[in-house]
């Protein structure tokens, strides 16, 4: 299945929005309105920090196992997904890049490495839905850090 990515401008610096990003429990703030019921384990930050989060999301219910591979700060957060037991394994990688006018590009890809039957006949219908969940995503983070990373002087 080909990935999908969305992207939003914001106004803080890529240090800034990584330092953000980088801590897991932040991620419940911006992804709760699909994403519920975290649990925690491992580090609070950095890769082996881990989440097991209920997706509810095309009229489904699922546990995803979500856990940081790579970190490569201040540019990029790898995240591996596993659900749908075993059968759907994912990566959502945010990747965070400089604005030649100040502020951040911040991009999310979600990258399906294996997937159910399900979702490869029904591709262009679970593409869109999460393509839609993550704008959604995308505008609940820079909601976020609009309230708690204050814009830095350049």
């Amino acid at each position: 299945m080909k990935s999908v990515t969305v992207s939003i401008d914001v106004p803080q610096r890529p240090e800034q929005v990584y330092d953000f990003l980088d801590v897991m429990a932040h991620h419940e703030r911006f992804t709760n309105h699909y994403l519920t019921d975290w649990r925690y384990s491992g580090p609070g930050r950095g890769i082996g920090a881990c989440a097991t989060v209920t997706a509810a999301l095309g009229g489904t219910r699922a546990d995803i196992a979500i856990e940081v591979v790579k970190a490569e700060p201040p540019r990029r957060i790898v995240e591996r997904n596993v659900s749908a037991a075993g059968r759907r394994l994912a990566h959502g990688t945010y990747t965070i890049e400089p604005l030649p006018t100040g502020g951040s590009r911040v991009a999310f890809t979600y990258t399906w490495i294996r997937a159910p039957v399900a979702d490869r006949l029904l591709a262009a219908v679970v593409r869109a839905t999460m393509r839609r969940a993550n704008r959604t995503v995308m505008r609940r983070l820079a909601a976020e850090l609009a309230r708690h990373v204050p814009v830095a002087e350049p």
